[in-house]
Parts: structure tokens; sequence; C-alpha cells
């Protein structure tokens, strides 16, 4: 089976669990336009309401849930908070998945087979 193979590695359970968390987290479009605004660059729960179209409630209750999962990091200045992505692993993971997203799209569109040329978009 796989095991006889020399490279053959398996996750552990808690990289398993932390991983199916994340993409759970990220199952919400709202989240995704979310951490899509945060990695244009730092924000308020204002901004993200608007760019995301949702109520700041809403908007800060994904947060909380983003900001748990190490996600998003929140920065306090006086009564305000300022989130940002936490690290580029982030960034990497969206990106892929709206890529893939795109790819999905596209072979759709060609009516089951992928289109030759990817879309560009500025990861």
């Amino acid at each position: 089976m796989h095991t006889s193979l020399p490279d053959f590695d398996m996750p552990n359970e808690e990289q398993v669990h932390l991983a199916a968390e994340s993409f759970r987290l990220l199952s919400d479009p709202t989240r995704i336009k979310i951490l899509w605004a945060l990695l244009q660059g730092e924000s308020s729960v204002a901004c993200l309401a608007e760019l995301a179209d949702a109520a700041p409630t809403a908007v800060s209750q994904h947060l909380a849930k983003l900001r748990l999962a190490g996600l998003v990091k929140g920065r306090r200045e006086g009564t305000f908070v300022y989130y940002s992505a936490a690290d580029e692993h982030v960034r990497r993971l969206l990106a892929e998945g709206l890529f893939h997203a795109d790819h999905i799209d596209r072979a759709d569109q060609a009516g089951g087979r992928a289109s030759a040329m990817p879309a560009r978009t500025a990861f």
C-alpha cells in the first residue's frame, strides 16, 4: 500500500483537525470577501462591512471567528480595532482557492474541459 512508499507521510491528527477548521471557516463567502479585503491592507469593521456588503455586526462576528482561528489579527488604536490578515499563509491559501474556483468556472464554460489559459488574477 501507500505506506510502503519511501516518501509517504501523513499529517498528524492535530494538523488535520486544524486544517479542517481553517477550511470550514473559509467556506463562507462573506469571510472570503473580508479576508481578501484584509490582504489588500489593514481595515476597520465599518470599512470591511461596506466592502463585503454585510452588516457591521455580522462582520464583527466573522472577524472574531477568523481571529480565533489565527487567520486575522487586530490592532487597537483608541476605541477602534484595525484588522489585517495574519500572515502570508492566508494570502496563499485564499489565492489558491480563488484560482481553483476560476479554473473550475472556466472548465464549466468550456463544456467540461479546462481552458488553455487561466485568467490572470492579482494575488
